[in-house]
């Protein structure tokens, strides 16, 4: 039977959902079924965001669902078209029905996105609200980007060109409208850079076998590389950069990446910088970077939000300098450190936010001492 399924945003989609409305057939294969022939893909993928998508396994996306009136109002699900987008209740979970509460003892509501669901996205349809993701019927038709798929028994792999240049990704992760018609989160890739794009950076070719069934040299990491996971392969797309001037120094940090530095509003980016001289430390005001959104200049949850308060993110392809006013001497150590904390510490606390040592932490992406000479 065919259900229709609406699809908005992965990383911080708990927040509003998509207009577009398209039919699926709600068959797709399990992730154990890929895991047979796909060990190595597969281990890197249990412990991605996408494998843990769920209100049972991401916090964050959990505390801003228990708060979203479509919860607390209309008991309804509306994040299940991303993040749940194969459960067996969707019609109901995205407002079709009267059951729509995800529940952990059905597997189909705790698998996250699986492997067979991605590897089926047709196509993506762009639309003013938020992007749609376009479903092959075919079971056993996957897409990929080897233009010289291997053959199996189990399913047959089709080159795509919008895996190939990322947009397969942007179903998802394009951009999502609230009601205000605000952008609570988009994904601004600028000027087309075929070079780098969703895939090249964040399913970059590693050393092993794609399958077990054959030798292919390198295949597409699967853990998905971001603030959550395996940051240290995207650290190569950021620059930092100390200058020493007359009247002071310049910490100049530059964003290689196409889009922001980061993405999901809740996230909170710092530049600490301090300059150790004679074994006294002077610490500087830290420098943020936050895309801040909300309603009369003031902060507020994504669904109510109709203006962005604060934009001091650094943008795809930027190069950010600030200075600072210290002039320097000979043998003073210049400290500099950029990072980041998943959650801003006082909106995880006004959101109730269970915080583990992974999400309390702040994260260093960047972080070295320059001795002046």
């Amino acid at each position: 039977m065919k259900i229709k399924l609406l699809l908005s945003l992965v990383l911080p989609v708990t927040f509003l959902f998509a207009q577009a409305e398209i039919e699926v057939e709600p068959d797709f294969q399990s992730n154990e079924y890929c895991k047979k022939c796909h060990p190595d893909i597969y281990k890197e993928y249990e412990k991605s965001m996408h494998r843990n998508s769920t209100i049972f396994k991401d916090p964050i996306h959990k505390a801003v669902w228990d708060k979203h009136p479509t919860n607390t109002k209309k008991q309804k699900y509306k994040c299940a078209k991303c993040h749940t987008p194969t459960a067996d209740n969707i019609k109901d979970m995205l407002g079709k029905g009267t059951k729509g509460i995800p529940d952990v003892s059905n597997e189909t509501h705790t698998q996250g996105i699986l492997c067979s669901y991605c590897h089926r996205i047709e196509s993506v349809e762009h639309g003013s609200m938020s992007s749609t993701n376009k479903i092959h019927l075919e079971k056993k038709d996957y897409y990929g980007t080897r233009e010289k798929p291997l053959r199996s028994r189990k399913h047959y792999q089709k080159y795509s060109e919008d895996f190939k240049n990322g947009q397969v990704c942007m179903g998802c992760h394009s951009h999502k409208k609230n009601s205000s018609k605000l952008d609570v989160c988009v994904t601004d890739m600028g000027k087309e850079d075929d070079s780098e794009n969703c895939i090249t950076c964040h399913m970059p070719q590693v050393k092993g076998d794609m399958s077990s069934k054959g030798e292919t040299g390198t295949y597409a990491f699967h853990g998905f590389p971001g603030a959550n996971l395996h940051k240290e392969k995207l650290l190569h797309y950021i620059n930092m950069k100390f200058i020493k001037e007359d009247t002071g120094f310049q910490i100049s940090i530059k964003n290689r990446s196409p889009h922001n530095l980061m993405l999901h509003p809740m996230r909170y980016t710092q530049l600490l910088v301090s300059v150790e001289r004679d074994s006294k430390v002077q610490e500087f005001k830290p420098e943020v970077f936050i895309r801040m959104i909300g309603k009369d200049d003031k902060a507020s949850p994504p669904w109510v939000a109709n203006e962005v308060v604060k934009d001091t993110m650094i943008k795809g392809k930027e190069t950010r300098k600030i200075n600072y006013e210290k002039v320097l001497r000979k043998g003073d150590k210049v400290k500099v450190t950029l990072g980041y904390y998943l959650v801003k510490p006082d909106v995880a606390k006004k959101f109730a936010i269970k915080t583990s040592e992974h999400l309390s932490t702040f994260h260093i992406l960047k972080d070295k001492t320059y001795t002046v000479e």
